[in-house]
């Protein structure tokens, strides 16, 4: 008993919070939801939508409340899915503060309104995450960096590219989001076989979407396949990039381009 006594007085205290990592697709452009902070530590400084997981809160529930607290974003609509945890001693200045990153997604999100602990929110390019354009409070930079790869592993493997589509969509909305979200130009008649013959992926509607100068193209809704058979790899390029020179059983998107 004596030793467990003097344990546990070593052990220092800890407390649990919550941080979102949202993506967003804005004018073609890929999108993080950001908060000025305006309190101490980090006061002024950019970060994560976030804070202390309540009593008798869920981690889910504390990371909804938190959203709309401090962006005034309804989440309960986004995809939402855990992104891992965060507990490095020195991550934060005031004490050891354990994080459960959460990355949400969705289609043309509003402007957020900053509230509570934030002195405002805004939406800022996910592109400064790697141009050093960006500069974030706490760890956050490297949360958010690694939200952004795993969202492009995503598009890959899974259908969570329909995440930022709105209910019914085009191909082409479609391929913007993996143009823009991956940086590359891909081919719209391989696209658009590649996904076609992608089992479950998307379900056509039977409707058509008119444009005002053009042809009318088919709408689509997301299908019922959530893991993607084959699954849809980057360029061989990209993958060689990643340590690698891509994975069995997909076709890279550069051996679809146009020859």
């Amino acid at each position: 008993m004596d030793d467990w006594l003097k344990e546990s007085k070593e052990v220092e205290p800890s407390w649990l919070t919550v941080d979102l990592a949202i993506f967003t697709l804005r004018e073609d452009r890929l999108m993080v939801l950001l908060i000025e902070r305006g309190l101490e530590p980090f006061r002024g400084m950019p970060a994560m939508p976030g804070g202390y997981v309540q009593k008798n809160e869920t981690l889910r529930e504390g990371a909804l409340r938190e959203l709309a607290e401090e962006a005034g974003i309804d989440g309960s609509k986004l995809h939402l899915e855990q992104l891992g945890t965060y507990a490095d001693p020195g991550r934060d200045p005031r004490g050891r503060v354990v994080t459960v990153a959460y990355l949400a997604l969705g289609p043309d999100l509003p402007a957020p309104v900053g509230g509570t602990d934030a002195a405002r929110a805004f939406w800022a390019p996910a592109a400064g995450l790697q141009d050093g354009t960006l500069s974030l409070a706490f760890d956050h930079q490297a949360i958010l960096t690694q939200a952004l790869e795993e969202v492009r592993r995503q598009l890959e493997y899974t259908a969570v590219a329909t995440a930022f589509c709105g209910e019914t969509f085009t191909l082409r909305d479609l391929r913007t989001v993996y143009e823009v979200i991956w940086g590359q130009v891909l081919d719209p008649s391989n696209f658009r076989r590649k996904v076609l013959n992608t089992t479950g992926f998307v379900q056509p509607t039977g409707e058509q979407w008119m444009p005002s100068t053009g042809r009318p193209a088919a709408l689509y809704r997301r299908g019922q396949a959530w893991l993607l058979s084959p699954p849809l790899l980057r360029a061989a390029s990209t993958q060689r990039g990643r340590g690698g020179s891509g994975r069995p059983g997909g076709q890279p998107w550069d051996a679809l381009a146009p020859g």
